[in-house]
């Protein structure tokens, strides 16, 4: 009888342990999942002020220039972020749950592919745009 009781206090504990640390696990899904959200928030941003730095030109200046073209694409790859990292996050509880998660790695590179593409665009286009001299942009 004291065997028994010794057996089913060690599945309590291992049943304890296991859930802690599935809590843990789903925790730092969410915190993951926020961050997403930050860098989402952060490239959305960035795109408008691209667009109204754009803005920012001379009233003789009759072309719009093409900085409205960048800030979409950083807007849009935000807007993709929300949308990939919300069902990454769905995804991964899932497989939290049913103790089968595997990390994707695809979707580390595909992120970090595309921001450094637009990281190269943000350089190639500031950088080879004429600076207008009645623009009220100043660079130093």
């Amino acid at each position: 009888m004291q065997l028994f009781f010794k057996r089913l206090d060690a599945e309590k504990l291992e049943k304890a342990k296991r859930n802690t640390s599935r809590i843990r696990d789903h925790l730092a899904n969410e915190r993951t999942y926020l961050a997403w959200m930050r860098t989402a928030i952060a490239l959305m941003g960035f795109g408008v002020v691209i667009v109204r730095l754009r803005a920012v030109q001379s009233p003789l200046s009759t072309t719009p220039g093409n900085g409205w073209k960048l800030g979409l694409v950083f807007s849009m790859v935000g807007l993709l972020t929300v949308l990939f990292s919300t069902q990454h996050y769905f995804a991964s509880r899932h497989q939290i749950d049913e103790d089968t998660y595997e990390p994707a790695d695809r979707w580390v590179l595909a992120f970090s592919l595309a921001v450094a593409l637009l990281g190269a665009g943000v350089i190639y286009f500031f950088f080879t745009v004429p600076l207008n001299p009645l623009s009220g942009v100043v660079f130093e």
